[in-house]
């Protein structure tokens, strides 16, 4: 019993740091502790400890890599781009702004992760309806919903989708597969949920000054 307590709370107080980050440190400052105290009082066996780094070791790099492609992908502009596109085939519609973003935020999620679309993608798109003098809140909740429940395409999308991917057997396609069709159901029924309930933000009239 005593274990299973000591175990709880060093999880308790990484979750706890992961959540606050206090003085701004990365949450291995307190997880990599954690972990050695884990090992070093006996509450786990190296043997044990090593055989997690060796099977979870893959599935955690492979979603630093991607981490890292859409952070190279907003220093090269692609980001920016988006937010010019997006501001062109508007045309000035709110509804159509609301559609392409939709588009946009669940591809960003599926192929980059949703940590793309949180931290690079939801900027933009604030940045383009400021522009257009359009009520943020539309894109600003759907860029915040679909970075959840447009996560569930691809093995890349989210680290819950790279451990079931590892456990599952699947190759990538037949991952993509299985999930397409539950996916655009999520994804359709969210946009028509929206679409109603800022309803009244999308029939603003846009002021015709636009920003530069």
């Amino acid at each position: 019993m005593i274990p299973l307590l000591a175990a709880v709370a060093l999880l308790a107080v990484v979750l706890v740091a992961a959540t606050l980050r206090p003085f701004g440190l990365p949450e291995a400052v307190t997880a990599v502790p954690a972990a050695a105290i884990a090992v070093v009082t006996g509450l786990i066996s190296p043997a044990v400890a090593w055989q997690e780094v060796l099977e979870l070791g893959p599935t955690v790099g492979f979603l630093a890599a991607i981490l890292l492609l859409g952070h190279l992908a907003d220093v090269e502009g692609v980001f920016g781009w988006l937010g010019g596109r997006l501001t062109g085939a508007s045309r000035g519609r709110p509804q159509r702004l609301l559609g392409l973003v939709f588009v946009t935020a669940a591809g960003t999620t599926a192929v980059l992760s949703l940590d793309a679309t949180v931290v690079l993608l939801t900027p933009v798109v604030l940045l383009t309806a400021a522009r257009l003098r359009f009520p943020a809140r539309p894109y600003s909740y759907a860029c915040a919903h679909l970075s959840n429940s447009a996560s569930g395409l691809l093995p890349v999308s989210n680290l819950t989708n790279l451990l079931a991917f590892s456990a599952s057997g699947l190759t990538f396609l037949s991952f993509a597969g299985l999930m397409a069709l539950p996916w655009l159901a999520v994804i359709a029924v969210e946009y028509l949920v929206l679409r109603r309930f800022f309803a009244r933000d999308q029939g603003v009239a846009p002021d015709p000054v636009v920003r530069r």
